[in-house]
């Protein structure tokens, strides 16, 4: 019996060995492998804060289905709405509202985000500009791809109200989709820019699964 449980617990401690080589493996296999960037068209940005990626768009090449989230329902300080650009990561709620960085991460909320959640949020933010950096990088997609992008991101918004954000310039939406282990915020990011055509690894959990493509 001894042997048995310890022999369990081996392969339980080897869970995330196995989850993390699995994630290098799916951010390293590419999908849309023969994508390359136009030399123009609508610039974006891909940004990373170490923990959450997310996607910054330009306002002015939105459509009018953006209409009300343009409107910044919930921003606090009304200035900021006259930036020309939305920044939108996807997420689980507790995890997203309560884990800005990693070193605010409790074990209760990591728990909770491995089991899974249906309360997931859109953190949106109404910002200027992005600059190209290390943890933000520059993509310039195509009229079509840049439509399926959002397209693709204005799907995941779900009907409710807007709750208020980390500052004056941001709010979390209700959104569509279940957070987990599998499908995390990083995961999300690639999976909006596969959707729009662009080249990005196959499974990107982690944030340097996302980055290193761009």
């Amino acid at each position: 019996m001894l042997r048995g449980l310890a022999r369990g617990f081996g392969l339980i401690a080897l869970l995330p060995l196995a989850y993390l080589i699995a994630a290098l493996s799916g951010s390293i296999l590419p999908a849309n492998a023969g994508w390359r960037a136009p030399a123009t068209g609508v610039r974006i940005f891909i940004e990373d804060n170490g923990v959450h990626t997310g996607i910054a768009v330009p306002k002015a090449a939105l459509g009018p289905e953006w209409r009300v989230i343009l409107a910044g329902q919930g921003v606090r300080d009304r200035r900021h709405l006259a930036h020309p650009w939305l920044a939108i990561g996807w997420g689980d709620r507790a995890f997203y509202i309560d884990t800005p960085t990693w070193r605010d991460l409790s074990p209760a909320t990591a728990l909770a985000a491995l089991v899974g959640s249906d309360r997931t949020v859109l953190h949106v933010e109404h910002i200027a500009a992005p600059v190209a950096g290390r943890s933000v990088r520059a993509v310039t997609l195509r009229p079509a791809e840049f439509a399926r992008l959002q397209a693709a991101l204005r799907d995941q918004f779900a009907p409710g109200a807007a709750a208020s954000g980390y500052a004056g310039h941001d709010v979390f939406h209700p959104a569509r989709g279940h957070y987990d282990a599998i499908r995390t915020c990083n995961a999300w990011t690639a999976g909006m820019l596969r959707r729009a055509g662009v080249r990005v690894g196959r499974w990107t959990p982690f944030s340097f699964g996302v980055m290193w493509w761009f």
